[in-house]
């Protein structure tokens, strides 16, 4: 009974641990994706490439490789720019996200979820086509730390355009904290495994 796998959205702010519950989804059995990943993928291909150089220049793809701090810096700086590079990838995530659904749940045995990592799952209005939602929280020093230990140049612009962590542990089916060790965070999800399948 393939359909039974519940698509499960999986968010959390900038530096909670979005990726770090992702692979403990994995570890735990979960058919796992990261919409960040799709993203990454996409602008490797000569399509998403070309639409971007036309519209910001060549300095977003230096060598023919779309740089993607650059283009975040020009995309970002208008909301009309936003908008417009979010109508081009959304769509062409939607469908490769789709597609990927499919494939899980037609494995055997079935996975006991189809987990999308979304950073601005409520934010963009997508909680809707899941079964369930995740959020990871974690406390704001923590968050800091990880977010600068990754050097984000945009944690401003970021941070405005995203929820409060509040504001999505609000709005999200289950809330998982991330403060103690993976092995925690592990914990937490498998028990959110166990509820789904129920």
């Amino acid at each position: 009974m393939g359909s039974a796998v519940p698509f499960v959205g999986l968010t959390g702010g900038l530096g909670a641990g979005k990726s770090t519950a992702l692979a403990a989804l994995q570890r735990l059995g979960a058919a796992t994706i990261s919409s960040d990943a799709v993203v990454h993928e996409l602008y490797g291909k000569a399509e998403l490439r070309d639409a971007v150089v036309e519209r910001f220049g060549e300095t977003v793809a230096p060598g023919g490789t779309v740089d993607r701090a650059a283009l975040a810096e020009r995309a970002f700086a208008t909301s009309e720019d936003r908008a417009w590079l979010e109508q081009l990838i959304w769509p062409l995530v939607g469908a490769r996200v789709a597609e990927w659904l499919e494939a899980a749940r037609a494995q055997e045995p079935a996975p006991p979820a189809a987990v999308v990592e979304v950073p601005l799952l409520f934010e963009a209005g997508l909680d809707g086509i899941y079964d369930a939602t995740i959020a990871v929280l974690a406390d704001e020093a923590v968050r800091a730390s990880r977010a600068a230990a990754r050097g984000h140049a945009v944690v401003d612009e970021r941070a405005a355009r995203q929820l409060s962590q509040e504001e999505k542990a609000g709005r999200a089916t289950y809330v998982v904290r991330n403060d103690g060790t993976e092995a925690d965070l592990e914990r937490e999800l498998s028990a959110v495994l166990a509820k789904l399948r129920r």
